[in-house]
């Protein structure tokens, strides 16, 4: 019975992933169409934004990443770098490689976080940059200390070891200036190792070198491709990655800002602007701006890229479980009945559902109670068609916004796919599964990724 189960849950998941991907590349070829018949005729766009930048031990990419923040081509922004506490030299290379002053500056807090122990400032380029060192808290901390020092209505959180592309800033504000109900925006990520960036664009584009890594480039491009996009059409998206977003500031501190008790900051924000919104009969939209493209580090280990989806999972856990109310909840549309209802089987329950039906389906082969050919076969179709669409996100994205890619990126880009699909998909699902045990006992904790230096120019 629970091999039909499982099946059951395939088909369902191969069905939505078809649905994104057909809505996601059509949504990415029409835009592009749109542009090259607006002639990428620029509106005169001016609204001040604030740049929030939460950093932990990031000695070896905050000064590329702030270099690239500089570059950006946009009028009115302001640069906020908050250094949780970190132990190596991430503020000795701001305060010394960008001629910091300290200043008495006063911060009305409020939204609560841990204390400052030191602000600086300068003000000897475009735009005003201001670094806060203060006491650890954690990210979500990291990020109310941005917002209680910010000066401008939204404000942008990037990750410290993140690229924004030189226009990012123009896209990411582009919904907010068609409607003024918008509150929150999502960028796309796309991961950045092994490419070349010169004042905010793409010189070169390749592949990274180790399979790990370029795995999960197929596997970002397909998630903000294709969920990201069907989502946005009805007002469903329930996150907004931590590493790229933009915010409405006032309805964040009405809503309480980010939770320090949680692991999933970024997602957990949003679920509460939802819940906040519906609940004060508020009229709001959360969109996502796929246009707007912030270039990342990924994992290039196993252990780091498995211990990133562990707080993930944990994240997703805590942001379903304190918001449990929105399911099937008519008070919340579709957010309720489509979009929580999503999260919860295909994105939580999913890892034990993939784990537990393969097991069966092993136990029903030692007892011979299996079609073995039908399974084989189930199992390759699965496989091609979950490759076939990936592919199809991936290619969709690098022609649309105009990039080129080797043919032997294409060929290893064909021959990932199945892997990624099925054996490293098996692996994350496995590390999903065991993710909640004993999490909290480090819920505030930062991820230790190793870095690498970020290739700008």
């Amino acid at each position: 019975m629970w091999e039909y189960f499982f099946v059951a849950y395939l088909i369902g998941c191969s069905t939505f992933l078809l649905l994104a991907v057909v809505v996601g590349s059509s949504e990415l070829y029409s835009g592009r169409r749109k542009r090259l018949l607006k002639n990428e005729i620029k509106e005169d766009i001016d609204i001040p934004v604030s740049v929030i930048v939460p950093a932990y031990n990031e000695e070896i990419t905050i000064g590329a990443t702030l270099r690239s923040l500089l570059d950006l081509e946009y009028r009115s922004y302001e640069i906020i770098i908050v250094d949780d506490g970190s132990t190596d030299k991430t503020a000795d290379i701001l305060i010394s490689d960008y001629k910091m002053h300290k200043t008495a500056k006063p911060i009305r807090k409020q939204l609560k976080c841990r204390s400052e122990e030191a602000v600086y400032e300068t003000f000897e380029y475009k735009v005003p940059v201001t670094f806060i060192c203060k006491k650890n808290g954690g990210k979500a901390d990291a990020l109310n200390m941005g917002i209680n020092v910010s000066r401008y209505p939204y404000y942008v959180c990037i990750d410290a070891d993140s690229i924004l592309q030189y226009d990012s800033l123009e896209q990411i504000v582009r919904p907010v200036i068609e409607n003024e109900d918008v509150v929150a925006v999502g960028g796309a990520v796309r991961p950045s190792n092994g490419c070349e960036i010169v004042n905010g664009r793409v010189k070169k584009y390749k592949l990274p070198r180790k399979i790990l890594s370029c795995m999960q480039v197929l596997e970002y491009d397909r998630s903000f491709l294709a969920a990201r996009l069907l989502f946005d059409k009805f007002n469903g998206s329930l996150i907004i990655s931590g590493a790229f977003g933009l915010f409405k500031k006032d309805v964040v501190i009405a809503a309480g800002g980010y939770d320090s008790s949680t692991m999933g900051e970024d997602m957990e924000l949003v679920v509460k602007l939802h819940v906040y919104c519906r609940e004060h009969g508020r009229r709001y939209l959360i969109k996502y701006a796929y246009n707007a493209i912030c270039w990342s580090q990924v994992p290039e280990s196993l252990k780091d890229l498995t211990g990133q989806r562990r707080r993930w999972h944990i994240g997703l856990f805590q942001s379903m479980m304190n918001h449990r109310r929105i399911l099937a909840n008519p008070k919340y549309g579709l957010v309720g009945f489509l979009s929580y209802i999503y999260f919860l089987i295909y994105e939580l329950f999913s890892p034990y559902i993939e784990v537990f039906g393969v097991l069966t389906i092993v136990f029903a082969f030692l007892v011979d109670l299996i079609n073995v050919p039908f399974m084989i076969l189930f199992f390759l179709i699965y496989a091609i068609y979950s490759s076939v669409l990936s592919l199809t996100a991936f290619f969709a994205r690098v022609q649309t916004i105009d990039l080129t890619i080797s043919f032997f990126d294409v060929v290893k880009a064909i021959l990932l796919c199945f892997f990624e699909t099925t054996i490293l998909r098996f692996i994350l699902a496995w590390v999903r599964m065991i993710s909640l045990i004993g999490y909290r006992s480090k819920k505030k904790t930062w991820g230790n990724i190793e870095r690498k230096e970020i290739q700008i120019k």
